[in-house]
């Protein structure tokens, strides 16, 4: 995860506590995923503040696939 461009965050699947399917089979008892869903699960190291006017910008695989300004 990118903060104003600059990577604050890194991590893996792998690095969960729990695997990625069995999340999903829980959430997906709980209420209706839907293509496009996104389930936030925690973080890891690299958290702290944001403010208005900054944009942070996730990536899977080195894919842009978050993107958004703090309103």
């Amino acid at each position: 995860m990118k903060l104003n461009g600059v990577t604050v965050q890194e991590g893996n699947s792998s690095d969960m506590i729990s695997n990625v399917a069995k999340l999903i089979s829980y959430v997906s008892q709980l209420t209706t995923l839907k293509i496009g869903d996104l389930s936030f699960t925690g973080t890891p190291a690299g958290v702290g503040p944001v403010k208005i006017n900054d944009g942070i910008q996730a990536y899977i695989n080195s894919e842009l696939s978050l993107d958004v300004e703090i309103k």
